[in-house]
């Protein structure tokens, strides 16, 4: 079994750091993901995983209008 928290490497040592990060989309959860680590990927190395912690959206005359998706986000801590 594969672990996502597990490098594709052999090393096995590793540190992993974790964020919070909070995506917000008009059309669905996938795409307030996809923005999010998309966002973070500019300014952060090494992403590795994500958890979705938390979903929460905004209602206007009885139909859904935003998608707000909060992750957890892991990322490997280099070596000095």
């Amino acid at each position: 079994m594969n672990d996502l928290h597990t490098p594709k490497t052999k090393k096995t040592d590793s540190v992993y750091k974790i964020i919070e990060l909070t995506g917000t989309s008009k059309t669905c959860i996938e795409d307030a993901v996809d923005k999010a680590i998309k966002r973070a990927h500019k300014t952060v190395k090494h992403l590795s995983w994500f958890q979705v912690i938390e979903t929460r959206g905004r209602i206007d005359k009885g139909k859904v209008t935003l998608w707000q998706v909060t992750l957890k986000v892991g990322f490997n801590v280099e070596d000095s």
